[in-house]
């Protein structure tokens, strides 16, 4: 039986770091996405882990895995940080031409609403 393409766990053949196969990483390992989808953040640690695979459009992929027992807690969100970010989408919002919200995030192909970009009137 031959192994997996991917397969190193000793981290000999992949940039020196332990590497496994989609879907065959030991337990413990987790991506930043797993990690925060259990209220979880990395917290500095290396990066322990990758996976790597083989995307038909876009060649060989990785993802970085990090230590699950070494995870600390999510910091909360302060009142500050939330009202930072309720005015930065708020801006994304906003049609720099009618100065309306929108209602959804401005595509930056055309940087303003699809009404303005179409030249259609709109409604004030």
């Amino acid at each position: 039986m031959s192994l997996p393409r991917f397969w190193d766990p000793d981290g000999t053949r992949y940039g020196g770091i332990p590497t496994y196969p989609w879907q065959m990483a030991p337990d413990g390992y987790m991506t930043r996405r797993q990690l925060r989808a259990v209220g979880l953040r990395p917290g500095g640690q290396p990066v322990a882990a990758q996976i790597l695979w083989q995307s038909r459009r876009l060649g060989v992929r990785a993802a970085y895995l990090y230590r699950r027992g070494l995870a600390q807690p999510v910091r909360p969100m302060t009142p500050a940080k939330a009202a930072a970010l309720a005015l930065a989408m708020r801006a994304r919002r906003t049609c720099p031409d009618c100065r309306r919200d929108a209602g959804y995030v401005l595509p930056t192909r055309y940087g303003t609403c699809l009404p303005c970009a179409d030249g259609l009137p709109t409604a004030a």
